[in-house]
């Protein structure tokens, strides 16, 4: 019997449907070293659908088409070193949504969108703060 959850996935897989399925994939190897395991074409060599395993996290990729339009979305990312990988995003074609920097939250994070209209918040933890004090400190941002 099959495990409901195929191995190398987690209970929720963002699914991005993007305008150029290629491009897409180019860019997300080149910003968070991609791998792309699972690549389907049509006839004409496009790609319909792929899977990218960032990190230990799977990513779903569609080309739009038809009734099946554009969606962006927001994915947190959290990775070993926020700012090369922020610097590697600029790099790939991305433009900044805020350099990184400490939060109030325990994370180092900033943020990238990509030429779909993505957003990806890159963090690393660097503290781990408890509830009670991540209350106090979210008041004193106010």
């Amino acid at each position: 019997m099959a495990n409901h959850i195929p191995d190398g996935y987690h209970t929720v897989t963002p699914y991005i449907t993007v305008d150029d399925a290629r491009k897409f994939i180019d860019f997300i190897k080149a910003a968070f070293d991609a791998q792309v395991p699972e690549l389907l074409t049509d006839d004409e060599g496009n790609p319909r659908h792929a899977e990218a395993q960032i990190g230990d996290s799977r990513v779903m990729i569609g080309q739009a088409r038809g009734e099946w339009k554009v969606r962006p979305a927001t994915l947190y990312l959290y990775l070993p070193d926020v700012d090369a990988t922020y610097k590697r995003a600029l790099a790939a074609g991305a433009t900044s949504l805020m350099e990184p920097s400490d939060q109030f939250y325990g994370d180092r994070n900033g943020g990238v969108e990509d030429a779909f209209g993505n957003w990806w918040w890159l963090a690393t933890r660097i503290e781990e703060v408890a509830l009670d004090e991540l209350q106090r400190r979210m008041a004193a941002q106010k």
